[in-house]
């Protein structure tokens, strides 16, 4: 059996980034809570736009945003980490500032600083997952994923409930909620740069084919679109099935949007943890297993006697939670296991722009089976998860695996393990040059 790895606070700070960087996650993600769930009442309340136009001016600037992935990921590739994580944080600053300037009635200002803040979302996953690879390795670098996650939700879910508490204000309240998200994002940006993390992926020899082209990942990355829908599933399906089908209190979408975000701020690591003991590859397809189960059990909830639908679907939703932090600690693991470290930036930019088009369409697909009936909506996301779980199911025809303690595992070596190596060979070298000169003969 695989070796499982402990809990250990301090250990997992340190693998994460170091305090400064922990303390960086949660005050940028503390100002994404108190602005990234309301720009479009931003939009619509401060700025005096139409619904529809400000809905699509923050999926223009999502997928948009969506294109700076490739050059990123050529960024990470040239050895920069906290520079990376500060700029996203940046660009978001700037973002927020062009917000605060736009005037009423404008939409282009508003469609560019959605795209600012877009560039800045989509660049900071693959940035912060390439910086926390650079000092954690192995299963220690999955649960320092796990915790970064883990410590985001908490922060995000702390600033909504903030920036709920201040919707009383109207517009005033939301310009002041966006100010502060720029003090916020600035703030954060410089505790990330401070870490000054550098990598020198160049230094690591071409031994073992590590110098050729990124890994071949297509059904990883296809069936990570369809499994990046269980994200928004409690976001933008239930809200609106919950409402429009089973004529719900709108209470019910509250309470299950709280509840997961307590499930994955509080289980993320430990179940992280407990499933380190199986492959990578095992875990995301058992993940889509739960996710499609899920889907399967709210089809069920739906065809229940009136009064019983809505509760029935709140308990399903934390089986759909479960199925989420199952992906999420093992999906981002396994495209950073899979890449050799002189093309691990490229490998998480295309991977986080397979996530990132899964959020960008899953609104519009969820919107347009809805109508169709509940069969139309989960019966067809059940079954493109499972297609997409034996798609990354482990096979002994994968490439670059061998099977370890009754497991498949992957035995690409943790990021820059090469430039260690090396490193001990060039010591022992100057140790064995050394003895030679010391004055002994050689026999």
């Amino acid at each position: 059996m695989a070796t499982t790895t402990k809990i250990q606070p301090r250990a997992l700070v340190r693998a994460t980034g170091g305090p400064r960087y922990a303390v960086a996650l949660v005050v940028d993600a503390l100002g994404t809570g108190l602005l990234r769930p309301f720009l479009l009442l931003y939009g619509v309340m401060v700025l005096r736009l139409s619904a529809p136009a400000t809905g699509i001016a923050m999926t223009a600037g999502v997928v948009v945003g969506l294109g700076c992935m490739p050059a990123v990921g050529r960024w990470l590739d040239r050895g920069a980490r906290s520079t990376v994580v500060a700029a996203s944080m940046l660009v978001r600053v700037l973002g927020v500032v062009l917000l605060l300037a736009t005037p009423a009635g404008y939409v282009w200002p508003f469609a560019a600083a959605a795209l600012l803040l877009g560039i800045g979302n989509q660049a900071w996953p693959a940035a912060h997952a390439a910086l926390v690879a650079t000092v954690a390795h192995g299963r220690q670098r999955d649960t320092a994923l796990a915790a970064g996650r883990a410590l985001r939700n908490a922060g995000m879910g702390v600033g909504a409930l903030l920036a709920t508490a201040c919707l009383a204000g109207g517009a005033t309240a939301l310009q002041a909620l966006a100010a502060i998200t720029g003090l916020a994002y600035l703030t954060a940006a410089a505790l990330a740069w401070s870490v000054r993390l550098h990598a020198d992926p160049a230094a690591a020899p071409p031994e073992g084919g590590d110098d050729g082209p990124p890994p071949r990942m297509g059904a990883l990355l296809a069936a990570n679109v369809v499994y990046a829908f269980c994200l928004n599933v409690p976001e933008i399906a239930l809200p609106l099935v919950l409402v429009t089908q089973l004529h719900a209190s709108p209470v019910w979408s509250a309470a299950i949007f709280v509840a997961n975000t307590v499930l994955v701020v509080t289980l993320q690591v430990p179940l992280t943890v407990l499933m380190s003991r199986f492959p990578r590859r095992t875990v995301l397809a058992l993940a889509g297993v739960v996710l499609a189960a899920s889907y399967l059990g709210f089809l069920a909830a739906m065809s229940l006697v009136p009064g019983w639908g809505a509760p029935a679907v709140a308990a399903v939703s934390v089986v759909c939670t479960l199925g989420e932090i199952l992906y999420a600690g093992s999906a981002t693991a396994l495209a950073t296991a899979l890449a050799p470290a002189h093309v691990l930036g490229r490998t998480l930019a295309r991977f986080e722009l397979s996530t990132g088009f899964g959020l960008a369409v899953s609104p519009a697909v969820i919107t347009a089976l809805a109508p169709q009936g509940p069969a139309a909506l989960w019966g067809t996301l059940a079954g493109a998860t499972l297609l997409s779980a034996s798609a990354v199911a482990p096979s002994a025809a994968d490439p670059g695996r061998q099977v370890r303690g009754g497991g498949v595992a992957p035995v690409c070596p943790g990021p820059y393990a090469a430039v260690r190596s090396r490193s001990a060979a060039i010591a022992r070298r100057r140790a064995s040059s050394l003895r030679g000169s010391s004055g002994r003969r050689p026999s």
